[in-house]
């Protein structure tokens, strides 16, 4: 199988500079997270992984080679990175049947996608019919057409309802389990917790943290208190890096037991103490903060979806 390769990866867009020196890897039989704020440089990444930018430096590379390199592209690499690609006057069969033709691939592999996405019900319909979850299915269907090696998804949820988001989990599992590579970009941080093996988070172009979920919260204590603003002094006097997030506070390079006996020594009460490490949402505000915009402002919640016109 293949491996995701960015390497030293800069992209500029006149005086904007929207990938800085990026380096990471996503590695075969693996769900790696793509994660960022708006405007990190999230997208730009993808789209020079497949060829639709062009880098100013550095390399992105597909089991070693560029995608405009490869013989048979589609065949290695599978990319979701918008949605509305589809004629809305073809039905989604006649659609992944052009993309067939394209392809190379024989007109039974397009019965076989609509049955994995679920779409074999509502494969006669035009697409202009079809709700937002259902234009993210049939770009699912479409990218695994040629049974590629890799699978790049931009927001593969949404639209998605949450059984729609449960069946992607799987699906995005079972493929990584077949030994495929599978890159993610996603704003849904509570689901790529669940979803994920590895994450590689990003701000201002620059890789902030590459590793598995374990690796990104290892070493923190998570404590909560009324007192927080004084508690954080004291664990601030001793030495400790603290950060504050989601009513609670992080501290690296510290025990519970050591946290406890801090809180202890200035009659502080605690109200929560876990050493089980950050959620991936705070490690995220941790890792992207920045005194040049508000954290509310560079983290999306997900809004909800359009009312569908037809099952997600």
């Amino acid at each position: 199988m293949a491996t995701v390769s960015i390497q030293s990866l800069t992209k500029r867009f006149g005086r904007v500079l929207a990938v800085d020196g990026l380096t990471f890897e996503a590695p075969p039989g693996k769900i790696t997270g793509f994660l960022g704020p708006n405007g990190a440089g999230k997208t730009t990444t993808l789209r020079s992984l497949v060829g639709l930018v062009r880098q100013t430096s550095g390399q992105a590379l597909i089991d070693g080679s560029r995608y405009q390199d490869l013989a048979q592209p589609r065949r290695v690499v599978g990319a979701v990175l918008e949605s509305g690609s589809s004629r809305p006057g073809r039905s989604g069969r006649d659609h992944l049947r052009v993309l067939a033709g394209t392809t190379g691939v024989g007109a039974t592999r397009v019965d076989e996608v609509l049955d994995m996405v679920g779409l074999t019900g509502a494969a006669g319909r035009r697409v202009a019919e079809y709700s937002l979850g259902m234009r993210q299915r049939l770009g699912l269907a479409g990218a695994l057409l040629a049974d590629p090696a890799v699978l790049i998804l931009d927001e593969p949820a949404n639209g998605l309802d949450p059984e729609g988001i449960a069946w992607l989990r799987n699906l995005m599992r079972g493929l990584a389990a077949e030994g495929r590579t599978v890159l993610i970009s996603s704003h849904l941080l509570s689901e790529v917790a669940q979803t994920v093996d590895r994450v590689v988070i990003i701000d201002h172009g620059q890789l902030k943290f590459t590793g598995s979920l374990a690796e990104l919260g290892s070493g923190t204590v998570v404590v909560r208190a009324v007192q927080l603003d004084q508690l954080r002094a004291a664990l601030g006097l001793a030495g400790y890096q603290v950060t504050a997030a989601a009513g609670a506070l992080e501290v690296t390079g510290a025990t519970a037991e050591e946290v406890g006996r801090v809180a202890a020594d200035v009659r502080i009460a605690l109200s929560a103490l876990t050493s089980e490490g950050a959620s991936l949402e705070a490690a995220f505000l941790r890792l992207t903060s920045s005194d040049e915009a508000p954290r509310a402002s560079r983290f999306r919640r997900p809004s909800a979806a359009p009312a569908p016109r037809g099952n997600n």
